[in-house]
């Protein structure tokens, strides 16, 4: 028998994979209403270690032509909440809505919350959604020149830093898209926190917050918002670094202020430190004070439509 010759095959060189995206195309949106039509679930930001960031794209069905845009920002002191979510005293989308009808494009946007990173993590996601909407703007029909921020309570700081660091390039993060500015033109800031070593403790009531809800928390971490969005610790400088009274510039944008006279969760006193702030760098800012109001208007839900509207008309003003 003949012996048979051994050979050796060349392994089958297989096609690289494409490279893990940082980011996702919008996609194609779905109606909402007669006005508008909303993209979902959009991935403005994938980082490996985290969640995939999401941001809802609430845009006009009919336009002339580019629109401008605003960045709703939830609440939730840094720890609960989501970008769908409004506060319990505002009708369901209202403020996507009410943009929508006045012309006005509506990005609402998660990031993340304490536990998940510390300070300036918030503030990166929400600087990569502006470059997102900047990148995508001829697809979405935006003006990348015309974009605002609008946020309450946690959501209202976070704007207010959108609003006072737009050339800070150290704060810019590397998340999503990058090659875009990521300032704002306009800024509303309902109860925001504007100086977190200003802040008093907050006085949470017997049974409001049960067992299961904290039970991520890792043992004998403070509950308080601001040392917990800063990793756990009350030192009065990183407050001061996560909080926008410190960035005010005369680069700001534009700034509405709303809040309650009757605040017990943030005093009225925080709003009038940054508009005071403002002021003196010389930035056009107005106060608006709402008598009788606690936190998220508890107390004054009838005069929530005028509130409401006063904000949308200032960015149809401004943007």
């Amino acid at each position: 028998m003949t012996p048979q010759t051994a050979t050796t095959e060349t392994p089958r060189r297989m096609p690289a994979p494409p490279p893990f995206p940082a980011f996702h195309a919008p996609g194609t949106p779905e109606p909402a209403s007669e006005v508008s039509t909303v993209h979902r679930e959009v991935s403005y930001a994938i980082a490996v270690g985290f969640r995939r960031l999401a941001m809802d794209i609430w845009l006009l069905r009919e336009t002339a032509g580019p629109v401008p845009v605003v960045v709703w920002i939830h609440g939730g002191a840094f720890q609960l909440g989501d970008r769908r979510e409004l506060p319990p005293t505002f009708p369901k989308d209202s403020v996507f809505r009410l943009l929508n009808e006045a012309g006005i494009a509506c990005a609402t946007v998660d990031y993340r919350h304490a536990l998940e990173a510390p300070f300036p993590a918030q503030l990166h996601d929400l600087k990569a959604a502006v470059r997102y909407l900047r990148e995508h703007a001829a697809v979405l029909g935006i003006d990348p020149g015309r974009i605002g921020a609008w946020g309450e309570s946690a959501g209202g700081h976070l704007a207010a830093l959108l609003g006072v660091t737009g050339t800070r390039e150290d704060l810019e993060g590397g998340l999503g898209v990058s090659g875009h500015s990521s300032a704002v033109s306009a800024v509303v800031d309902f109860y925001g926190v504007s100086s977190l070593p200003d802040m008093p403790p907050m006085d949470i009531p017997a049974g409001l917050v049960s067992g299961a809800l904290v039970a991520a928390v890792p043992p004998g971490m403070t509950m308080e918002p601001g040392p917990m969005l800063v990793g756990g610790t009350a030192d009065p400088d990183l407050l001061a670094a996560a909080s926008p009274l410190g960035h005010v510039t005369a680069g700001a944008a534009p700034f509405l202020l709303i809040h309650g006279d009757s605040d017990g969760l943030v005093p009225l006193s925080q709003s009038e430190l940054l508009a005071a702030a403002l002021t003196a760098a010389g930035v056009r800012n107005e106060l608006v004070t709402i008598e009788g109001a606690d936190h998220c208007f508890f107390g004054a839900e009838g005069q929530l439509d005028g509130i409401l509207n006063t904000a949308v008309e200032f960015f149809a003003s401004e943007l």
